[in-house]
């Protein structure tokens, strides 16, 4: 008999058989007793809700796995309880596993599934936390704990706010280069207790990328609760790669304030530059890429007595180092002919943040040093400094004379060199265009071979994390993993890659772009490209050579541009125009 009690019926909410009245069955009672029994029922259902749907219970891999596609599914409401019930408990009541025990053997459910059912349970409403506490926000990524591991990864560390709010961000702008990034991100973050291997942390990375990008903050901070643990600036080349790309996502999400001040604590303060001098010197590749503009300035102007060089980012001054013994060098081989007088003149630009904290002295002190090292090798040389924004060179105000060869040095220049996408001035090509003017017997052009001009967000963490976990890995090779040169220079690495990934907008300073689009923005200039000597190349491939242990360095040639890099992967090129 039906009795419009259908939590009744089925025992739904009681923990035992209901007690019967006098000799009547259950359906016989007293109304109050029925009334009594009702609010018993009901208070019973809202504290099993309250305990199921309303607790903050940590993501476990196992309920997911088990529970997400009944936990996800609308409510369902119970006319007699008055309250939500939601598909899932419905579907366990009507399946049979709340049936009351005096059920017939038919309908009782197997042990089996009994069993299953009161682990599912205890698993749902345990207190017993093995893991670390998730925060209000739903991270599991503390203030405190990232502050330290930017401490670490960075000299100078940034204000990092805690993240906090609502559980979406707003959705990044994307391309094509980043739909492929962002269709690998899963909707749940994941939770595991064991360090992932180097393969799957890149795709973790990729993954955190692509949810930060698409504005899901609680996947995002989730991947990055499993990153963290394997994350290691003294680990391996994986480990470090983890700790600075981490360190990159979590400015992403921790936005420093739009102020020009904070990006030039990035990647233009006397720190940064002084290592990015160090990475020039433990790194063959960008050694190399600079010694092979030097060779192009020597092979172009072996004929002329008088040499004028124009340098857009002198900065130490190491490349001309290796310049003068290089002609040193050629004149002992050559005594009977007289070494060129050589004029370098370091050209600033005022309106740059990279020349901010220079007020004359730095660059001043590094032209003593240039002039005492030629006059050691009985060079004669004359060092200037020019401050001209890009629409103001020419050839008066840069002091070009009529019988000197001139030669333009643009090496890891432009990239700092703001463009059409951050001003529509466009002082990049501007510069091209005067430099053009300028009809230079050579322009040598050497730049990071990565995207981080153009690209969307997900688009550059793609790229920066191939191209630095090559170049963290090239470094392992050469330079002492405890040595205090190489911590600096991952430092500055982890900075440039902050301000290369999570910044946009004219706060980010460096954009790099593939030889591709440097070939383009050289051709509609009105340059065109200068084809290296074979003794060049050969001098190259001896110098790589010479280095011991060598187990992965390659030099590529290709298109008339020189490649260099760690196992095939390019890290930087160099080209020479005219």
């Amino acid at each position: 008999m039906a009795t419009g009690f259908p939590g009744r019926e089925l025992g739904f909410g009681l923990p035992g058989p209901l007690p019967r009245a006098g000799s009547g069955g259950l359906l016989k009672r007293p109304v109050s007793e029925m009334e009594r029994l009702q609010q018993l029922q009901l208070q019973q259902q809202k504290q099993l809700q309250q305990a199921m749907f309303l607790r903050s219970v940590k993501q476990r891999t196992l309920l997911a796995s088990s529970v997400s596609s009944h936990l996800s599914t609308p409510a369902l409401q119970d006319p007699a309880l008055g309250s939500s019930v939601s598909l899932a408990t419905s579907n366990l009541v009507a399946s049979g596993f709340l049936r009351r025990p005096g059920m017939s053997s038919e309908t009782r459910p197997s042990t089996e599934l009994r069993d299953g059912l009161q682990e599912l349970e205890r698993r749902l409403l345990s207190d017993d936390d093995e893991e670390e506490p998730i925060s209000a926000s739903g991270s599991a990524v503390t203030t405190a704990e990232w502050s330290e591991t930017m401490r670490q990864l960075v000299a100078a560390p940034m204000p990092l706010a805690a993240v906090s709010g609502t559980n979406q961000l707003p959705p990044t702008p994307t391309n094509s280069s980043s739909s492929t990034v962002s269709s690998s991100a899963s909707s749940s973050p994941p939770s595991s207790s064991a360090a992932p291997a180097g393969a799957s942390l890149r795709q973790m990375l990729l993954d955190a990328a692509a949810a930060v990008a698409d504005g899901k903050l609680e996947t995002a901070t989730g991947i990055l609760a499993v990153l963290k643990r394997t994350a290691n600036y003294k680990g391996d080349a994986e480990q470090r790669l983890t700790a600075m790309m981490v360190a990159v996502l979590f400015a992403r999400l921790n936005p420093a304030p739009p102020t020009v001040s904070s990006s030039i604590a990035e990647v233009c303060g006397a720190e940064h530059l002084a290592a990015a001098q160090m990475l020039y010197e433990v790194s063959p590749c960008f050694k190399l890429g600079l010694m092979a503009a030097n060779l192009g300035i020597l092979e172009t102007t072996k004929d002329r007595s008088q040499i004028h060089i124009l340098d857009f980012d002198i900065g130490h001054g190491g490349q001309y180092a290796a310049l003068l013994h290089a002609l040193a060098d050629r004149h002992r081989l050559r005594p009977v002919v007289p070494p060129p007088a050589l004029r370098i003149t370091a050209v600033v630009d005022p309106t740059s943040p990279f020349s901010s904290n220079d007020t004359g002295g730095t660059l001043r002190a590094v032209g003593d040093r240039i002039q005492k090292l030629a006059e050691r090798h009985n060079l004669a040389i004359r060092f200037g400094i020019i401050h001209r924004r890009p629409d103001e060179l020419d050839a008066a105000s840069l002091g070009c004379e009529p019988d000197e060869a001139l030669a333009v040095n643009l090496s890891f220049a432009l990239a700092r060199v703001p463009d059409e996408s951050v001003s529509p001035a466009n002082p990049r090509d501007e510069l091209l265009r005067r430099v053009r003017a300028l009809r230079p017997r050579v322009v040598t052009l050497v730049e990071q071979e990565i995207n981080t001009n153009t690209a969307s967000f997900a688009g550059r963490f793609a790229a920066v994390c191939a191209h630095y976990g090559a170049l963290l890995q090239s470094l392992d090779a050469t330079a002492a993993r405890d040595s205090g040169d190489r911590t600096r220079v991952e430092a500055a690495l982890a900075r440039r890659a902050v301000n290369a990934v999570a910044r946009e907008g004219a706060d980010r300073l460096e954009r790099c772009e593939v030889f591709g689009k440097w070939r383009a923005r050289m051709s509609m200039a009105g340059f065109e490209p200068l084809q290296l000597g074979r003794p060049v190349v050969d001098a190259l491939k001896n110098r790589l050579n010479a280095i011991r242990p060598n187990p992965g360095f390659t030099l590529d040639e290709d298109s008339g541009r020189l490649g260099f890099g760690w196992k095939g992967h390019v890290l930087t090129v160099t080209s020479t125009w005219r």
